[in-house]
């Protein structure tokens, strides 16, 4: 276990290493740079007053030579500052940070939970009218476009019968109850996008779990229905499904760009976007980073789950 965690920590530090190099290169390859941002807002910039600023933010060095300079600060603990936003990365990064968590972990749990019962429970009934009605269900929810689905709820909820709020977030240091006002419908929204894909997932997995032989032995020995799919089938079903989950779970600290530019929801997504599009190396580069590392993280415990769901997996070694 030591060793197989120890290489995976080696494989990650490669592939965020690269992923960097990748990164800064493709922003910086941009046309434009963020001087000329500066320009086009303020006329009265005079080619001195650019030329000035750009020997000041290192822009007329070549780009390696950029790239090298910012690794080497990033490795002594100084991920340097927003331009967009005047403040130093992890200040900036930190707030769209936990409100991306907030959102995306409630839409995740929410579509977990609803989605396995779903898939299970049409995989254990083939061709019957829970089959069909919860395929039919997970068909609408893959089809509808994020952006649709939210301005629909937006017209529902908020405009029809003011319900909810129309978008934004909670004032700092608001109720639990006020808080979830403004989170229910980007949630929603998310959750009812997610749930089709995951419950297709687990109703495919449990298909093919139903038909093995040790599920026919179980059935021989007089286990229960019940038994047969809960217990011996779903954790068996659940391995490759926990490998979607896993891709999913950078998701999570990434953001989902559509629903927050929807809702005005101050999340990862549009920061990154932001960030992009107003060439913020910085920002961009450590909230990218970021993403990869979780999603590194995410595959990593979906090897771990896998030895739990079945014990034959030897993790970093080979099926006993």
């Amino acid at each position: 276990m030591t060793r197989f965690l120890l290489m995976r920590g080696l494989q990650s530090l490669v592939v965020l290493a690269v992923m960097s190099f990748v990164i800064y290169g493709l922003i910086g390859l941009m046309p434009g740079d963020p001087i000329d941002l500066m320009i086009s807002s303020d006329p009265k910039m005079t080619a001195a007053d650019a030329a000035r600023l750009r020997t000041l933010y290192g822009l007329d060095i070549p780009l390696y030579e950029r790239y090298w300079n910012w690794l080497l600060s990033a490795l002594s603990g100084d991920l340097g500052y927003s331009r967009l936003f005047g403040q130093p990365v992890l200040d900036v990064l930190f707030p769209a940070l936990r409100n991306s968590l907030m959102l995306l972990g409630t839409a995740f749990f929410m579509a977990v939970v609803i989605a396995i019962p779903l898939g299970t429970l049409a995989a254990a009934k083939p061709r019957s009218a829970t089959d069909y009605s919860v395929n039919l269900l997970a068909f609408a929810g893959i089809s509808i476009p994020s952006f649709w689905l939210a301005l629909m709820l937006i017209m529902f909820f908020s405009v029809t019968l003011g319900w909810l709020p129309a978008g934004g977030i909670a004032p700092d240091g608001s109720s639990f109850l006020e808080n979830l006002r403004f989170i229910v419908l980007p949630a929603i929204t998310l959750t009812i996008v997610s749930i089709g894909s995951y419950s297709r997932y687990v109703r495919s997995s449990m298909l093919e779990v139903l038909r093995q032989d040790y599920i026919r032995t179980a059935k021989a020995k007089g286990a229960s229905g019940r038994r047969i799919v809960w217990l011996h089938g779903l954790r068996n079903a659940m391995i490759p499904v926990v490998t979607i989950l896993a891709l999913d779970f950078g998701f999570l600290f990434s953001g989902a760009l559509v629903t927050e530019t929807i809702y005005s929801w101050p999340g990862m997504g549009k920061l990154i976007f932001d960030s992009v599009m107003g060439n913020d190396f910085n920002l961009a580069l450590v909230a990218l980073l970021f993403a990869t590392a979780v999603t590194l993280l995410g595959n990593l415990l979906a090897d771990l789950c896998y030895a739990w769901l079945d014990p034959r997996i030897v993790v970093g070694g080979d099926e006993t």
